[in-house]
């Protein structure tokens, strides 16, 4: 029987296929001359009609991307969709006047990243916690099962991901290791402390999980919150009558959440900052935010935000330039200050770890092994959380992308033997 792993993630997303002889392959997607093993979480939606015709299309990956990029004004980009699984604010949304679930929207992506349904073991991976504010778990695993629904596959099973990072890892293992797994996605940080005895009757135990709504976006938030928002009146005041009143946060909160952005587009919002403005303290700058959302830039900051983070984890300062018309920043970022402004969420991850173990009942010292995994294990100041803990020579990671697909793969194959 075929058994098929998929990883959706807040930024990336992975399919993977196991062997008849046990190996695991990635699914690769064709794209223009290239093929890609990861494809980006984002979908495109445009209208290809005339006048009051509405005839939707729709792209995913980099076409998705490439789409938007030729007409930000008259597509609109979805991105992170998966932070929303969890939340029961969001029950629809509207793109071009048609209802859209959530459960239809990732099942749109996913139907065209899967291969077509047949006799075949699809294993999902979730998170230990999903992400967003008071997320609601049991609400998002639902959501997940619903959107592979949608895609045309009714019978979906699901494991935990850092459970799938921890079965790549342990085909490396030639003796019985407790193993701490790391698996750090773009919404979501999760944790598993799993016992490997190769040979054993039980090959593969899990003995604790714990999870957070921490990852690479938080990152990403924080340069924005501390390097552009405030270039666009965040911080401010504006006086709507004899009293200095602050510009409304929430403004800001949404601007530097990508997949918030698209939905400061409402007229509502767009009147409310345009209001304010009329008597800010400093207009040019609410004028340049209005300009930024009404030009649906999101994915332009993104890119540039995204590549500062990344530049960071290899040296010590990277410099942030953005352009468009007559706003535009330079600057150079250290990474000490970068590190200043994550700390608290370091924190967090190490509580969250903390709780792992617990749930465990186990020490650090008690650890063998330590696998990470996930693009944001490579900021050093996540990367440094685990060697001060568990010492350098017990840290190891790999695989980064796809290591969690290839290990939902295993996981089925070992489902169903």
């Amino acid at each position: 029987m075929t058994v098929i792993g998929v990883d959706f993630g807040t930024t990336n997303s992975v399919v993977t296929l196991l062997r008849p002889d046990g190996s695991v392959d990635t699914v690769r997607h064709a794209f223009g001359m290239a093929e890609l093993d990861v494809i980006r979480s984002v979908l495109c939606f445009w209208n290809d009609g005339a006048r009051n015709q509405v005839i939707l299309r729709n792209a995913v990956g980099p076409a998705a991307i490439e789409a938007y990029l030729d007409d930000p004004l008259e597509s609109r980009l979805m991105m992170s969709l998966k932070s929303y699984l969890a939340q029961r604010s969001f029950t629809e949304t509207r793109v071009f006047g048609r209802p859209f679930t959530l459960e239809a929207l990732i099942g749109l992506f996913l139907s065209q990243i899967l291969p077509a349904p047949r006799k075949a073991v699809l294993v999902a991976g979730r998170p230990v916690r999903f992400a967003g504010d008071h997320p609601d778990d049991a609400l998002g695993e639902l959501r997940l099962r619903g959107s592979y629904g949608v895609a045309g596959w009714a019978n979906v099973q699901t494991a935990l991901e850092p459970e799938a990072a921890g079965y790549r890892f342990a085909r490396g293992l030639d003796k019985p290791a407790t193993v701490l797994i790391g698996d750090f996605g773009g919404g979501t940080s999760d944790f598993s402390v799993m016992r490997f005895e190769p040979g054993s009757n039980r090959p593969v135990q899990a003995l604790g999980h714990a999870g957070v709504g921490i990852a690479g976006d938080t990152f990403d938030f924080r340069i924005m919150d501390h390097v552009v928002s405030p270039r666009l009146g965040k911080g401010t005041t504006y006086r709507p009558g004899n009293t200095d009143l602050p510009v409304p946060p929430e403004y800001y909160s949404s601007f530097a959440r990508w997949h918030r952005l698209s939905l400061m587009r409402a007229p509502k919002t767009m009147r409310d900052i345009e209001a304010v403005m009329g008597s800010a303290k400093y207009p040019d700058r609410l004028g340049a935010l209005l300009k930024l959302i009404r030009d649906e830039l999101g994915y332009e900051l993104y890119r540039s935000v995204s590549g500062v983070k990344a530049a960071l984890s290899k040296a010590e300062t990277a410099v942030l330039n953005f352009r468009h018309a007559d706003f535009a920043i330079e600057e150079t970022i250290a990474r000490a200050d970068f590190e200043h402004w994550i700390a608290p969420d370091i924190a967090r991850i190490a509580a969250t770890v903390d709780l792992a173990l617990a749930e465990a009942g186990l020490k650090e010292d008690a650890v063998d092994r330590v696998f990470l995994t996930g693009g944001t294990s490579l900021v050093p100041a996540v990367r440094g959380l685990f060697t001060s803990r568990f010492g350098d020579h017990r840290v190891t990671g790999g695989g980064e992308f796809v290591s969690v697909a290839e290990g939902l793969a295993l996981i089925g194959r070992d489902r169903h033997p």
